[in-house]
C-alpha cells in the first residue's frame, strides 16, 4: 500500500528528504477533501492562534539523492477521481474561476491542439516501423494525442470520462489486456499522480516487447529558475495539480528502477497556449 504521506522519493526511493512547509491551493483542496480558506477572527475566541487567513497544510519534499521535488500527500484513487472526473468541463471550470479568476479564459485556448506535436511525432517516428496502433494512457479527450491522422488506430485510457475527439476510441482495464499497442503515449501525466512507479509498472502491463513508451513531463519554471539551488523544497510554497517536479536525474532513475530501458532523452524547448517552457522527452522499451 502507497503512503499517505511520503516519507520515500517517488522517483529514487530514497530516504534522504529535505522538508520545508507549504500550503495545498485553494481549488484542489476544495475539490479533492471539499476544505474551503478560512479566516480566523476574533469571534473564534482562540487564545493562542495569530488572527488571519487559514489554508491547508501539507509540505513540499526533496530528495536529496536524485532532485525530484514533490508534494508529501499522496492523493486516493477516490481523491484522483474527484480532481480528474469531468476534467475541465463547464463544473470544473467553474469552480477553479471561483478561485483562481481567468482560468477559463485559459481553459478556451486549451481546447485548442499543441502546437509543438510535430516535434514530437518527428522525434517518435524514426523508431517505428509504420503507422502505429497508439494507446495515449491519460490523453484526456485525444486531442493531443500524437499520429492523429497517421496512425493504424488511436485509443485513449483516462479517467476523465470526457468524449473523445473524432477518430480515437475509449479502452478499459480490460481492453487494455486484448489489445496490441506500437505505441504508448504517457504526456503530461506522470505529474499529477501519487505513485508515478506503479503508473509506470501498469504501463507496462500493456507493452509488449517491441512497444514503444512515449513520456512526457514539463521541465517545471520553478525548477528551471532555481538551478544549482541545493534546497529546491524551501523555496516551494504552494502545490496545485502537478505534485511531483522532475529533474533529469529522477526521471532516469525512475526508468531504471521500473526495468525500462532508455531509447532517447531530450528537452524540448517549445511554446504552450503563449508561454515558453520546457518538456523532457523520453522513448522507452520494456528491458
Amino acid at each position: 500500500m502507497n503512503e499517505r504521506i511520503a516519507s520515500r522519493c517517488i522517483c529514487c526511493d530514497g530516504d534522504r528528504l529535505r522538508k520545508s512547509p507549504a500550503i495545498l491551493m485553494p481549488f484542489v483542496a476544495k475539490r479533492v477533501f471539499d476544505w474551503e480558506p478560512v479566516e480566523i477572527t476574533e469571534a473564534w475566541g482562540m487564545k493562542t492562534l495569530r488572527l488571519g487567513m487559514a489554508y491547508p497544510l501539507c509540505n513540499s519534499l526533496q530528495c536529496r539523492d536524485c532532485g525530484a521535488l514533490f508534494l508529501d500527500i499522496r492523493f486516493s484513487d477516490a481523491e484522483m477521481s474527484r480532481l480528474y472526473t469531468g476534467y475541465r468541463d463547464a463544473e470544473y471550470t467553474a469552480l477553479r474561476e471561483r478561485f483562481e479568476p481567468g482560468y477559463a479564459a485559459l481553459n478556451t485556448a486549451l481546447a485548442e491542439r499543441a502546437a509543438y506535436l510535430p516535434e514530437v511525432e518527428a522525434m517518435i517516428a524514426p523508431h517505428l516501423s509504420g503507422p502505429p496502433h497508439v494507446l495515449d494512457w491519460g490523453g484526456d479527450t485525444g486531442l493531443n494525442t500524437p499520429f492523429r491522422g497517421a496512425a493504424a488506430s488511436l485509443s485513449v485510457h483516462d479517467i476523465s470520462g470526457l468524449s473523445l475527439v473524432e477518430g480515437v476510441a475509449a479502452v478499459d482495464r480490460e481492453g487494455l489486456a486484448r489489445s496490441r499497442f506500437d505505441l504508448v503515449v504517457c504526456s503530461n501525466v506522470l505529474e499529477h499522480v501519487p505513485a508515478p512507479a506503479d503508473l509506470l509498472d501498469d504501463i507496462a502491463e500493456a507493452m509488449s516487447p517491441e512497444t514503444l513508451l512515449y513520456l512526457e513531463v514539463p521541465h517545471e519554471a520553478y525548477m528551471i529558475q532555481n538551478a544549482g539551488v541545493e534546497d529546491l523544497a524551501a523555496g516551494k510554497k504552494y502545490w496545485h495539480e502537478h505534485v511531483n517536479f522532475f529533474t533529469e536525474t529522477s526521471l532516469r532513475a525512475l526508468i531504471a528502477r521500473q526495468g525500462l530501458t532508455l531509447v532517447h532523452f531530450e528537452i524540448l524547448k517549445t511554446e504552450i497556449y503563449g508561454r515558453t517552457g520546457q518538456l523532457f522527452c523520453m522513448l522507452c522499451r520494456k528491458a
